[in-house]
């Protein structure tokens, strides 16, 4: 700046050197140049005094206003200067005076102030002598606080003089009405009406009183231990007949609430006071043992209070509405956690175990309404398999799809509704929501574990369950199985992974910071029990539907006296049953298990049905024409091989489609079929009868297997079967068969 200021060259500097800057100018600039700066030089000239000019203008009035105010203030001294002077000599006369009247009370000073302190001690001694009739009326006004304040003003004089005749009656007296006091004191403790300021006036005045400070500590949390076993001798007898929210408003505003009046009074009474008052000796120590007392206090009773609120929670599980239930612990949890009770105990750790406990036992009741549902969606499935159908076939079939959609799509929604329900557990405004200890054991281990998981493995486990009570249940209907079965492929193809999914995002499971190992279930576990489960009814019902088939070869075998058989004339009735039943079978299945098998290539039926008559006739020709005693070893030996060589199992797994279905329930009948052939002896006639009876199979059987040559094979056996077990084994001309075959 002073670089600045000092510049000769500078226009608005102070040291501004005129004929060095023209010198300047016109040795840098040319004439335009110059002419040019003439020019704004004259600009701003005028510009400045126009602005002198406005700023007069401007501030005229104020210039002639402090020309006013400066005259006046010359007149206002001159006055001034007039008092000032009046003022210092009055001063003079009053110090003059004031000299004058100490010199003449001189001698009297001593003999005043001898009579000042005479007198302060006859009052005294008068309030010492009427101290008892003061105590007595402040006792009769409830003025208490007014009497421990006399005696502690008297309290002195009482003690040092005490011994005397004269003060001695004073002091028994006084001592009598301050036990009285005492009393009236500590009756408030145990009484309802007195509020809290009340008792904590009462406390502080007895220790004013030099009462024992651990004594009064010990009565006061006794006292506070009757009031609020009233409040949980109350909440018990509410706890049936309020909803979970009346009552825990009812705890929060009444137990809890009184509590924590408790613990403040406990803490300003005891604690602080006790910090700052000389009445109590060795404050530490007393303070130590009041925390602890304290400490002890408000565990017992809030244990009290957390079982009943346990207590109440679970008595709401079944019959109270989720969101209700949370907004009640919710309420629960925030007046707990906004409250600090004592140091060194984490009641919130215990209030979120409360919240943790209830989670856990609402997941659970889901857990049973989901599995009752399930049940009744099988019973009703029961009930409408079991119903005798009064409608056409094709709406019977379609009945058939539509209820297994049904049992699907009601348990996938109702598993929604489920998980929608318990999402109120952690909505944001939830104050337990987000804590780590509640969020990890709620989301993972109750709701995805403890429910979803859980609900899946019960269904696989119910599914299997009826691979049993089939047995035992004669009325129990066989394609019940084969429902169970399909819906355990398509929970298996995707409603796993979709009800999986869908419980990890609803409740942020991914975003957990759970462990490494978390102990989640794999998607595919369960989706290979699922596999595991439909493989298990598929193979049950096919057994079931086979042992029903065989039923009734079985009978017809067993109950027919074959050695008393007319010649055949028809196919047995039998026979075409169980066409007809394989055929029903055929189509429910069908409903349920498309065509997916390796079936061989197959003409229309009329050159099939000529095929087989030609095979049947050739393999009829080539094995059993002719047939005598003479060869029965030879054919019996060649036929023992034909069993090993081509051997054919019987309870193979079947595969989920509608050919490998069939195949298992024909190779079950035929093998049952064959088997009781066996062990019947055959005539003549009741050879040729099975004769018709295999080969009316042969025509049917083929289109329901994967490979017709099974079918084949084991009708081939029976009847070789038979040939063995005949008296007088004689075959029908297989044109004859043929004929009658087509007449049945």
């Amino acid at each position: 700046m002073e670089d600045k200021n000092s510049n000769p060259l500078d226009l608005n500097g102070s040291n501004f050197n005129a004929n060095m800057y023209l010198d300047k100018l016109f040795k840098e600039c040319n004439l335009k140049q110059i002419m040019d700066h003439e020019n704004e030089i004259i600009k701003d000239t005028q510009t400045l005094h126009s602005d002198m000019q406005t700023l007069v203008y401007e501030n005229y009035n104020k210039f002639i206003s402090a020309t006013d105010t400066i005259k006046k203030m010359k007149n206002d001294f001159k006055e001034m200067e007039t008092e000032m002077d009046l003022l210092a000599a009055n001063m003079a006369s009053i110090t003059s005076s004031a000299d004058q009247i100490n010199s003449t009370l001189q001698g009297s000073r001593q003999k005043i102030s001898k009579l000042s302190g005479i007198h302060t001690l006859l009052q005294r001694l008068q309030f010492l002598f009427k101290l008892p009739a003061t105590l007595k009326t402040r006792m009769e006004e409830k003025n208490f606080n007014q009497a421990v304040q006399d005696y502690m003003h008297a309290q002195r004089v009482l003690k040092q003089y005490g011994d005397l005749p004269s003060i001695q009656g004073i002091k028994s007296d006084c001592e009598a009405i301050l036990k009285k006091l005492r009393d009236e004191l500590r009756q408030k403790f145990c009484n309802q009406s007195v509020t809290a300021k009340e008792i904590s006036e009462s406390v502080d005045l007895l220790l004013q009183l030099d009462e024992p400070a651990d004594q009064l500590c010990a009565e006061f949390l006794k006292y506070a231990e009757r009031r609020l076993s009233e409040q949980v001798v109350m909440l018990k007898d509410q706890s049936e007949q309020k909803d979970i929210m009346d009552f825990v408003d009812l705890g929060c505003n009444g137990f809890f609430s009184d509590l924590c009046l408790v613990v403040a009074s406990f803490y300003d009474m005891f604690i602080h006071k006790g910090r700052k008052s000389e009445n109590i000796e060795n404050c530490e120590i007393f303070e130590n043992f009041a925390a602890k007392e304290l400490k002890i206090f408000v565990k017992d009773n809030m244990e009290k209070y957390f079982q009943l609120v346990q207590h109440k929670v679970d008595s709401e599980q079944d019959t109270g509405d989720t969101t209700i239930l949370v907004q009640a612990l919710d309420k629960f949890f925030r007046g707990i956690e906004g409250h600090m009770l004592c140091p060194n105990i984490d009641f919130v750790a215990r209030a979120t175990e409360v919240v943790v406990n209830a989670g856990r036992k609402q997941c659970k009741a889901h857990l049973q309404v989901l599995k009752m549902h399930f049940n009744d969606s099988l019973t009703k499935v029961r009930q409408c398999l079991t119903t005798p159908k009064l409608v056409s076939e094709e709406d019977a079939s379609k009945n058939l799809t539509e209820l297994l959609n049904s049992v699907i799509q009601g348990v996938v929604e109702k598993v929604k509704g489920v998980l929608q329900d318990l999402c109120a557990f952690i909505h944001p405004n939830i104050g337990f929501s987000q804590k780590t200890d509640f969020k990890d054991s709620f989301c993972v281990d109750n709701v995805r574990e403890g429910l979803v998981v859980c609900f899946l493995h019960h269904l696989t486990a119910t599914a299997r369950i009826f691979c049993t009570t089939v047995h035992t249940d004669p009325k129990f209907p066989p394609t019940l199985l084969l429902l169970l079965s399909k819906l355990c492929v398509e929970f298996r193809n995707g409603h796993v992974h979709h009800l999986l999914t869908l419980t990890d995002e609803l409740f942020h499971i991914n975003l957990l910071n759970v462990n490494p190992n978390p102990g989640l279930t794999n998607e595919t576990e369960i989706e290979t029990s699922m596999q595991e489960s439909a493989q298990e009814l598929l193979n049950h019902y096919v057994r079931v539907q086979g042992l029903n088939v065989s039923q009734m070869l079985r009978k017809s075998v067993e109950t027919r006296d074959w050695l008393h058989t007319i010649e055949p004339r028809t196919v047995r009735a039998v026979m075409k049953r169980v066409v007809e039943d394989i055929s029903a079978i055929e189509s429910t299945v069908s409903l349920l298990y498309e065509d997916q098998g390796t079936s061989t290539e197959h003409s229309s039926d009329s050159s099939r049905k000529q095929q087989s008559l030609s095979i049947s006739r050739h393999q009829t020709r080539s094995n059993w024409s002719n047939y005598t005693p003479n060869h029965l070893d030879s054919t019996l030996v060649s036929n023992m091989h034909k069993i090993f060589s081509e051997k054919i199992e019987i309870f193979s797994t079947i595969e989920f489609n509608k050919i490998s279905i069939l195949t298992g329930i024909i190779k079950i009948s035929l093998k049952t079929f064959m088997e009781c052939v066996r062990l019947k002896t055959f005539s003549k006639y009741g050879l040729q009868q099975i004769q018709v009876d295999t080969h009316y199979l042969q025509l049917y059987l083929w289109r329901f297997v994967a490979d017709e040559n099974i079918v084949h094979f084991l009708l081939d056996e029976i009847l070789g079967s038979a040939v063995q077990r005949c008296l007088e084994p004689l075959l029908m001309e297989p044109s004859m068969v043929d004929i009658i075959c087509e007449r049945g």
